[in-house]
């Protein structure tokens, strides 16, 4: 295997599938029967999800932006707890943690924690972002890839990989193999926020760009396929 222990980001669009908006359990399904193959394989993973099918703080212009933002972190959690859900229906050991306290749903966030039970080979879906406002759950996926000293922090998105340009809007648009943190960063790329790739460049941790609607290439990434975009020093 090309990674041992992974973070996986998902967004919350990915969760609500081609409804858009909410969640559709069919696709959470699918989304985690692939994961749980890699899981068998003996990966261990750790889980950011993002809220953005519920909620999108940063658009929010009537509102307190750490409001909205707390407002944000609880659709991650509704999204947390399908996904944890689907684990169970498929019988897949499972943690749903929360980086603001909510006893009597989740887990709290501790460091050491997450990783006794990725090393018993539980997934650990992580809610609520890094529990603090102006914070995005991209710079979350960085910090929690550092503090649980993931092998790759592994983004799925609706593309192929990293442009240099929108794929949707310019047909000459180039894909990346491979980019250097540095260069994503300089070009404005906007593959995840400035403060999450440069969390990532600081730690060495890299970052893997790939499309999660076509099935099966996790798997594929994680037995060394060159697959998508990685993003290194």
């Amino acid at each position: 295997m090309r990674y041992k222990r992974i973070l996986l980001k998902l967004s919350g669009e990915v969760l609500a599938g081609s409804k858009g908006t909410g969640i559709d359990f069919e696709r959470v399904l699918e989304l985690a029967k692939e994961i749980k193959e890699c899981l068998d394989l003996g990966v261990e993973i750790g889980i950011v999800v993002g809220g953005g099918n519920f909620w999108r703080g940063k658009s929010n212009e009537y509102m307190d932006r750490a409001t909205s933002d707390y407002i944000g972190m609880m659709g991650t959690v509704m999204n947390a707890l399908a996904l944890g859900d689907a684990f169970k229906q498929l019988n897949t050991p499972v943690r749903v943690q929360t980086g603001v306290e909510m006893r009597q749903i989740a887990e709290f966030y501790i460091k050491d924690r997450a990783i006794r039970h990725l090393e018993k080979g539980r997934i650990v879906i992580f809610g609520c972002g890094t529990g603090s406002p102006f914070f995005s759950t991209d710079t979350a996926s960085a910090l929690r890839a550092a503090e649980i000293k993931a092998d790759v922090l592994i983004k799925a998105t609706k593309v192929d990989g990293v442009y240099d340009k929108d794929p949707n809007k310019y047909k000459t648009a180039k894909m990346y193999n491979t980019i250097k943190y540095i260069d994503v960063l300089n070009q404005k790329l906007n593959v995840m926020d400035s403060t999450a790739t440069s969390l990532c460049m600081d730690e060495n941790i890299p970052i893997h760009v790939f499309n999660v609607n076509k099935k099966g290439i996790l798997k594929r990434i994680i037995l060394g396929e060159e697959i998508g975009t990685t993003i290194t020093n």
